[in-house]
């Protein structure tokens, strides 16, 4: 494929905006080449500023579980944007989506409407401090929970140290409060909680990790982990960044029957706009302000445009109770048959899936944390990326990223996938 218009777009954006993107992971870098500028998109399909088509397999990071340009989203957009996108008020719409997510997520009195998902979890943080009285949080190394400074954390020098800043700008102040533990590893998690006997206010986790490519929880760890918070008077916080209303109307809590005291929604939430928000029972949330000591506010929160879209998105999801059985129905189909071909290829692989999550990971061990999902083969990967996107398939440009698969995905679309997969490796 020629990317010519993208090249010369990408060379002009270098010039006013760092690195040429607005966030990292579109610069290309972990693959190399020239990002790919999309010009607008419709159901399955991308359709960049070189007039190429591609099939879409990150769905604007999760949320697009319907389909880019979903016409009840659209229209809905449409017709709040005709009555002004933004007021800094009250209006109806912000309760109706409201008391809509109540009813489809187990575990929730309350929902507060932010902007992004970073905002979310950073202020589901700051409410089970001001809840607990207690400032240390427990993270997992490959768990990405956004920018913010307290989740901007690498590994300390052991198992039960505190982690250290991975990014300039991030004090050891904030650091020393944030202990990293191994995903997976409730052991590692006990011993971090015993180092820190009473100063641990909460466990932030994805469910299902995304951000070291699709990674399930194994062996009853959500459970464990549940049991552990119990024990220990610790919150436990699901980032359903991802995974919420995309794994189950009710997300991870009800895919695995595991009930969170906090929950972290991003996008979807918002139908693709940029929104998020963080729910808990009536005990917790009324420790916000303007009930309770914790503050927390935004211009934007709840803002009508974003409120119309997440109300049509979520009433869809909820109408048709067809539609996770047909995403993880599709999602296994493309699992079996990209490990068709890879094992008839003898590429050394393993595959990782969960409901519409997944992830090919180019090595046999198989990945269970962040660790061994760095043993990948990132010169494979590197292959096998632009390999697919010469074939028409888009796919995350990093090794460490979840695939999304959407309902407006066919099973032609699919068989044009595996074949592009066979393709690249013949």
């Amino acid at each position: 494929m020629i990317y010519k218009r993208s090249s010369a777009l990408f060379a002009k954006a270098e010039q006013v905006i760092p690195g040429g993107v607005n966030s990292p992971v579109r610069a290309f870098k972990a693959v190399g080449g020239t990002p790919i500028f999309v010009k607008e998109a419709k159901g399955a399909y991308l359709y960049d500023e070189d007039r190429n088509t591609l099939i879409d397999y990150i769905n604007s990071w999760g949320p697009m579980i319907l389909g880019h340009a979903y016409e009840p989203v659209v229209n809905a957009v449409i017709d709040k944007a005709k009555k002004g996108t933004s007021f800094g008020m009250p209006t109806e719409i912000e309760t109706q989506i409201a008391e809509l997510a109540v009813s489809m997520v187990p575990n929730i009195d309350k929902i507060r409407f932010v902007n992004s998902g970073t905002e979310a979890c950073m202020s589901a943080v700051r409410l089970a401090r001001g809840y607990t009285g207690k400032d240390k949080i427990i993270k997992f190394a490959g768990c990405y929970h956004g920018h913010s400074d307290s989740f901007l954390i690498q590994a300390g020098s052991g198992a039960v140290t505190f982690g250290s800043p991975n990014s300039p700008g991030v004090t050891e102040g904030t650091a020393k409060d944030t202990l990293l533990a191994k995903y997976n590893d409730i052991n590692n998690v006990e011993a971090l909680i015993e180092a820190n006997k009473g100063e641990i206010a909460c466990i932030i986790i994805e469910p299902v990790a995304g951000n070291m490519g699709c990674v399930p929880p194994k062996n009853n760890f959500l459970q464990q982990l549940r049991s552990l918070c119990d024990a220990h008077n610790i919150l436990l916080i699901f980032d359903e960044v991802m995974t919420g209303f995309r794994l189950a109307q009710g997300g991870a809590q009800e895919l695995f029957n595991v009930k969170a005291d906090i929950v972290c929604f991003g996008k979807v939430i918002g139908g693709g706009l940029p929104v998020g928000a963080f729910a808990a029972n009536n005990a917790i949330m009324n420790h916000l302000a303007p009930l309770g000591p914790v503050y927390q506010a935004g211009t934007l929160s709840g803002n009508p445009l974003a409120m119309a879209a997440g109300l049509a998105m979520l009433t869809e999801l909820n109408n048709d109770k067809e539609i996770y059985t047909r995403l993880e129905e599709k999602t296994a189909y493309l699992h079996k048959g990209l490990a068709d071909v890879l094992t008839q290829l003898n590429v050394t692989h393993t595959i990782n899936r969960v409901g519409s999550m997944i992830s090919v990971h180019f090595d046999e061990t198989e990945v269970v944390d962040f660790d061994t999902a760095a043993k990948g083969n990132n010169e494979t990967f590197k292959t096998f990326f632009h390999g697919m996107l010469n074939n028409g398939v888009y796919i995350a440009p990093s090794a460490f990223e979840t695939w999304f698969i959407t309902d407006a995905l066919t099973y032609e679309d699919l068989d044009k996938t595996i074949a592009a997969c066979h393709a690249v490796f013949s």
